[in-house]
């Protein structure tokens, strides 16, 4: 007999038979439901408006008062990175924060002594908490054997995203593909409050005595604690705060601030949440960055007691829009079944949260390593780390950019073509940009000075002579 339940059935079934808990389930089957009655997530111009008022780094970093208030409360503050990547796109198999990044140190690594560095300043516990998917949480937990000061109070290393059924896009029905895998994506950054809920976390934190949570990216080297922001959050007794920065045309792309007419809250949306234009795109507005200015770093700091608050409010959720990110089922294949991808951002409960704010900070907390392109970057003289173990601007650099690089993804796109090639991690304090095309191999030190364009006319991976230590403002073309 052929199975005659709707796909939501199915899918809420699927969802308990993997164990899934009963918030996640019911908080699915309301996303899938928008799904179904026609719902998009898509934001229009009509709903929104620029947001102008946002308040910045500069102004509070200079008060005596929020500084000192921030120092004080580092013993109630938790912070949270989200590990669930495995940096496919470079190639790796193992969890990304886990790649040596700067001086042979991890970007774990690098996060923790950054803590251990607050915590000999002020004396203050401050727990490190990883969000992981099931493919990075026991790399993650072993790499933090090493950092046993981290996790006080019996607080865990980490605690898992949960996970959503892909659904066919032209039945609605949910994937099943026979790699069980492809059948499931991650439900986006959004899951953490669900997550942070139904594991218990949450409540353990709060008995524990830490109200505050900095929640950042597991790559993004710039999102130290800053006891400023934090004491900054506190004075402003804010349910949520989002630190967000000003756009370039390098943004352009990417999700922005903005506020909703009716109800003046702030919100935020993202590239699939755009209208698109006659000619298939995103509406030309949506990458204004004149008109809308700021996007989200996706640093952002909760008062944990407002969660469990807003939550009880819920059926145990933080209920946030809807994302439905149309795939393929098979990521690595683009002709295969598409599929509607449910998922949900953390820096969209800006607008579930009454009173939520926003923070414009400097650039410089926000670095993340997204490609090969950011990791020779980090890798460089460009910046260094400091005592306390930021990620710092080498003093010495005069340009007020970060260096432009790009480097040909046939020969370098993968972490392991990059190691090979870029033996030699070249000097780009003094660069403007760097291109590489073709096949060539960085075997000694050379600086670049302005911009520099490397190409190689051979695929048998020449590298640049020896006798050439400086290459400035020109094509240099090997073979």
């Amino acid at each position: 007999m052929a199975d005659v339940r709707t796909g939501l059935e199915q899918a809420t079934e699927k969802m308990r038979e993997a164990g899934l808990p009963q918030t996640v389930v019911k908080n699915f089957e309301r996303l899938f439901t928008d799904v179904l009655q026609g719902k998009t997530g898509v934001i229009t111009e009509e709903e929104i408006e620029p947001v102008d008022d946002i308040v910045s780094f500069e102004e509070i970093v200079d008060s005596k008062e929020t500084v000192a208030l921030g120092e004080q409360l580092l013993k109630s503050l938790v912070v949270i990175r989200l590990n669930g990547g495995l940096g496919t796109t470079m190639g790796l198999d193992r969890a990304k924060s886990l790649l040596p990044v700067k001086d042979g140190l991890s970007f774990n690594d690098i996060i923790a002594r950054q803590l251990l560095d607050l915590r000999k300043r002020f004396g203050a516990e401050i727990p490190l908490v990883h969000m992981t998917s099931f493919s990075t949480d026991e790399d993650v937990r072993e790499a933090m054997i090493s950092y046993p000061e981290l996790s006080p109070d019996g607080v865990p290393v980490s605690f898992l995203q949960h996970k959503h059924p892909k659904i066919y896009a032209d039945t609605m029905m949910p994937a099943h593909e026979s790699d069980e895998e492809l059948n499931w994506n991650p439900p986006g950054h959004g899951d953490i409050y669900a997550a942070l809920l139904a594991s218990g976390l949450a409540q353990k934190l709060l008995d524990s005595g830490r109200r505050y949570v900095f929640v950042a990216n597991a790559d993004n080297l710039g999102a130290t604690v800053e006891p400023a922001i934090l004491g900054f959050f506190a004075q402003s007794k804010a349910p949520f705060m989002m630190e967000t920065a000003k756009r370039t045309k390098a943004d352009a792309k990417g999700g922005h601030l903005a506020r909703r007419r009716d109800s003046k809250r702030l919100v935020l949306r993202e590239s699939s949440q755009a209208p698109t234009s006659a000619s298939g795109g995103v509406i030309p507005e949506f990458q204004d960055i004149s008109k809308y200015q700021h996007f989200n770093t996706n640093n952002i700091w909760l008062d944990l007691q407002a969660v469990v608050d807003e939550a009880s409010k819920h059926d145990g959720v933080i209920a946030l829009p809807l994302i439905a990110n149309k795939k393929t089922v098979n990521p690595r294949n683009r002709g295969s079944r598409k599929v509607i991808q449910i998922e949900t951002a953390m820096g969209a409960a800006i607008e579930v949260f009454e009173g939520a704010v926003a923070l414009q900070v400097p650039r410089n907390r926000f670095a993340p390593v997204k490609s090969n392109n950011d990791l020779i970057v980090v890798r460089s003289d460009v910046y260094e780390l400091g005592s306390d173990f930021k990620l710092v601007r080498n003093p010495e650099r005069s340009q007020m950019d970060l260096p432009l690089v790009s480097l040909e993804n046939t020969y370098f796109g993968l972490i392991a073509d990059f190691e090979k090639r870029m033996r030699v991690i070249p000097s780009l304090l003094h660069a403007v940009s760097l291109s590489v095309e073709g096949d060539v191999t960085f075997g000694h030190r050379i600086e670049v000075r302005g911009r520099v364009s490397v190409v190689s006319e051979s695929d048998s991976g020449l590298g640049i002579p020896e006798e050439i230590t400086t290459i400035e403002d020109k094509e240099y073309v090997i073979g």
